[in-house]
């Protein structure tokens, strides 16, 4: 459970309202969702609902979303529903990297050390958005990179299982060590929890799944898997949900993720990052280093190896890709300014208005809805002649995915009533 509490409030801490016998779940203008954590705050004389309690945010203002959308040229010209292939980026993500290559440009790398730190800044960043340490997030350049760090790290745990929805990267890493992967079928476009503790044996070592899976939308809830996997290790595929919904990776109990920076991400093709919890990485080495991947690497030395233990950089091969790191760490500035918790209730928000004028229409809905914790941010339709709705759409200026049951439409927080208009007018065009 999750409150959220407006400053106005005079229970505008939850301790204010339990001291005052007002059970926090109670309070009318209590709203549940996803937000920030707290930690070691406790609730008296409110034990019960205490216990249910995970996140607390405080609410100050609105969110101008108008003014969001601003800061994303794209929607100048576009219906862009198209995050879950790849999101656009923000002004200030384009000015971070391009300020970059100006600096490049006009003085060489006499800016390499403050480069550097900056980086480092970035990865703090990076960690705090998936409540991890900084030891533990690596920069890379898209999810195949990252899933094949994971695989190095994981590889003599034991066979894996996975789903049958999966994004391709997600298992044939894993098939290309030999390693045996068992794909679980889903029931009504869902994978069942029940289904995946059955599949465990003395032989599975590894669960590795999406997050949102890329083919339908279905979301699952990571910190349920974590609470069945057991000696299991969790491997969390975050490519589809990073950057529209929370994540967490010690409350879900996830061993190492990774998630690319050109999705819902908004920065850019070209980045990303992984995360090894710190139980894995003194664990395991990389198979693939570079001259940065040792302890004292300005020593320059090539006649002994010593490879740093205590950190996931350990996997950055060589120089760093300063201009997408850059433009990750303007993505993530964007999302703390918003909030998580609001971006989250945002992409839902759409995905809701969607579905409902899809379904006023008469569109078949291909995602599983059955329950709206499964919800994601993107929508699978069945459309007839899939590709000329998507030619027609182009045509109008709305931007969707082609798949083949039909077209896969991603609300994101840019994104706003009139796009879902815009585009339930063009497919109906395409009724004849």
């Amino acid at each position: 459970m999750v409150v959220v509490i407006p400053r106005a409030s005079r229970y505008d801490h939850p301790t204010r309202a339990a001291r005052a016998g007002t059970p926090v779940r109670a309070l009318p203008w209590a709203i549940l969702f996803h937000a920030f954590s707290v930690k070691h705050r406790a609730l008296p004389n409110c034990r019960a609902t205490a216990r249910l309690i995970h996140r607390v945010v405080f609410v100050t203002d609105m969110i101008n979303w108008d003014e969001i959308r601003k800061r994303f040229p794209v929607t100048d010209k576009l219906a862009y529903l198209n995050s879950a292939a790849a999101g656009p980026v923000s002004r200030a993500s384009q000015q971070a990297a391009a300020g970059y290559y100006e600096k490049m440009m006009g003085d060489g790398d006499v800016h390499w050390n403050r480069w550097l730190a900056d980086r480092e800044a970035i990865r703090e960043k990076v960690a705090r958005f998936i409540n991890a340490e900084p030891e533990e997030i690596a920069f890379t350049t898209n999810t195949s990179s990252g899933m094949n760090v994971i695989v190095d790290a994981l590889e003599d745990r034991g066979e894996v299982i996975s789903s049958e929805l999966e994004f391709p990267v997600t298992t044939l890493p894993w098939m290309h060590r030999r390693i045996p992967v068992h794909l679980l079928a889903s029931v009504d476009g869902e994978l069942r929890i029940e289904d995946v503790h059955a599949a465990m044996t003395d032989k599975t070592g590894i669960i590795a799944l999406s997050h949102v899976q890329f083919s339908n939308g279905f979301r699952i809830d990571p910190a349920t898997v974590g609470t069945i996997k057991g000696k299991h290790a969790l491997v969390i595929n975050a490519s589809q949900s990073a950057g529209a919904f929370e994540i967490d990776v010690k409350r879900m109990k996830i061993d190492a993720l990774c998630a690319t920076g050109h999705k819902w991400m908004l920065a850019g093709y070209g980045s990303g990052f992984v995360y090894l919890s710190r139980e894995l990485l003194e664990q395991s080495l990389p198979r693939s280093i570079g001259w940065l991947s040792v302890e004292r690497p300005f020593e320059m030395r090539n006649d002994e190896f010593r490879p740093r233990h205590d950190t996931a950089a350990r996997v950055e091969l060589g120089c760093p890709h300063f201009a997408g790191i850059f433009s990750l760490g303007a993505s993530v500035d964007l999302i703390n300014e918003i909030g998580a918790a609001n971006l989250e209730a945002r992409v839902l928000e759409l995905n809701r208005l969607l579905t409902s004028r899809l379904t006023e229409n008469g569109w078949p809905i291909l995602s599983p809805l059955q329950r709206e914790t499964a919800r994601s941010a993107e929508t699978l339709v069945q459309v007839e002649k899939a590709e000329a709705v998507v030619k027609h759409l182009f045509r109008l200026g709305v931007v969707v995915t082609e798949k083949p049951q039909g077209i896969r439409v991603a609300t994101h927080f840019f994104n706003d009533e009139e796009d879902i208009e815009r585009l339930i007018a063009g497919m109906n065009e395409t009724r004849g």
